[in-house]
């Protein structure tokens, strides 16, 4: 499920915005579908506009029926009703997918046999200070299982002591459900952890739910900015 809405608060219309040729949305779906990982890849919008491009370009699209706040809000409505496990949310600011990062979200539920992960998603360790402490950059710090501990804007773990040799996370907004996570998540209400950093995943932990995180080293390029585009052009070409 690839959850795309129009009006984005940073960059209004960026999924439309042309990548090489196509636009973001239809470039994100095209790279997703090419992984050949899933029986069906969708895109789930409330833009007639970007439902329009999708299903003009050859692709699968559907529209949200309410109103909502994000992208996995999005999605549970979509899948409330049918018969499936699990569920990978790819955002549709995410050109640069690819198959291996993917593959190993889905090996963590065929390990999992007690089922005692309720999701998985993507971290990518970081270097640079200033993408450290850039608060559009959401970092994660886990636990000795690479559990996660907490997701934040703000630089995590706090460098007090500089001699400690920490590794920062950043992580990447593409992960794997359960069906009963993802809906549990749509009927809880918001709460103050998650509403202050504004970061939908922090939902999962205010109210237990346990989210796997595996490492990968593909960084690609998300698309929150204007110069973010840039970036993408450049490495697209």
């Amino acid at each position: 499920m690839i959850p795309a809405r129009y009006s984005a608060s940073r960059f209004p219309g960026k999924l439309m915005q042309d990548l090489g040729g196509k636009s973001v949305i239809v470039r994100t779906y095209e790279a997703t579908v090419a992984t050949n990982l899933f029986d069906d890849v969708l895109v789930v919008t409330d833009s007639k506009i970007i439902y329009d491009e999708i299903v003009n370009n050859g692709g699968k699209a559907m529209m949200s029926i309410k109103e909502h706040e994000c992208g996995s809000d999005r999605i549970a409505e979509a899948v409330e009703f049918l018969d499936i496990d699990i569920v990978i949310n790819v955002q549709g600011d995410e050109p640069f997918t690819e198959k291996e990062s993917l593959k190993k979200l889905i090996e963590v539920f065929k390990d999992d046999h007690d089922k005692k992960i309720d999701l998985a998603s993507l971290m990518v360790h970081i270097t640079d200070w200033d993408e450290i402490s850039n608060p559009n950059t959401v970092k994660v710090i886990v636990d000795k299982n690479n559990f996660a501990l907490y997701f934040s804007r703000s630089p995590i773990p706090y460098p007090r002591d500089k001699n400690i040799d920490v590794k920062y996370y950043k992580h990447k907004g593409v992960y794997a459900f359960r069906k009963e996570a993802i809906l549990d998540f749509y009927h809880l209400p918001m709460l103050k952890l998650e509403a202050s950093e504004k970061i939908e995943c922090i939902r999962y932990l205010e109210y237990g739910k346990r989210i796997k995180m595996v490492e990968t080293d593909v960084q690609g390029v998300e698309i929150d900015t204007p110069e973010d585009l840039e970036r993408a052009k450049k490495l697209w070409k």
